[in-house]
């Protein structure tokens, strides 16, 4: 599968150069022209790679990584800037950018940049999250603490391991035979009617809707799917 990465650019003759520049080179490619429509992107839609100029409409390029960041999303960020001071890049870097191209930029330099951090990210794995926010769901996996609304919830501790396991995922289908063998590390008296019910106990829990979820999907015959 091709790798997926998120363009938030609001000069459109960029955009469309560094978006035809990594199509060209077998890349998957969504852009966004603000910050706000990037956030918004960015949480909704599972990427390889987020390419996130600083200066943008509605909500710059730092407030857009913080955002992330504190959400839980560790997808790779190169942040794109005009600005040459060194306080502005290391500002980047300690919000959670991983890495940095100054504009004007040479495109082979950009492209150079981006196979370095999708090697990266493939060889790393996508790290587990520490705290998570969805809808009005917030989800500290360290302390164990949820709420919904300002609610306090209470999640046994099998259904915090599986929510965790379904948000590191999150996009991607994940099976009830990986559930069982990692969730539950494959207990003789498990089966996958288990998983199916600690599903339903999550989304009674945390879901506005339990007959039409937002967030925990099932997909018919191969498993379930976490959309953030």
């Amino acid at each position: 599968m091709n790798s997926r990465i998120l363009l938030v650019e609001d000069e459109p003759g960029l955009v469309l150069t560094v978006s035809d520049l990594l199509m060209n080179e077998g890349y998957e490619v969504e852009a966004a022209m603000d910050g706000e429509a990037g956030l918004m992107k960015a949480t909704s839609t599972a990427f390889d790679l987020i390419i996130l100029d600083v200066m943008l409409p509605k909500r710059n390029g730092f407030d857009v990584c913080r955002d992330l960041r504190q959400r839980g999303y560790d997808t790779a960020i190169l942040m794109l800037t005009a600005k040459t001071q060194v306080v502005d890049r290391v500002v980047g870097l300690k919000l959670g950018a991983d890495d940095y191209l100054n504009k004007p930029f040479d495109p082979s330099e950009l492209l150079a940049r981006v196979e370095a951090l999708l090697r990266r990210v493939k060889k790393e794995g996508r790290a587990q999250v520490r705290t998570f926010e969805f809808s009005d769901v917030q989800v500290d996996f360290e302390s164990g603490q949820v709420s919904k609304g300002g609610m306090a919830v209470a999640l046994a501790a099998k259904e915090l391991q599986l929510l965790r396991y379904l948000v590191d995922r999150r996009g991607k289908v994940v099976t009830r035979e990986e559930l069982l063998q990692n969730v539950w590390e494959y207990q003789s008296d498990v089966s996958s009617r288990t998983i199916d019910v600690h599903v339903a106990w999550l989304r009674q829990k945390l879901e506005d809707n339990q007959q039409s979820p937002k967030h925990i999907h099932t997909i018919r015959g191969k498993g379930y799917r976490f959309a953030p």
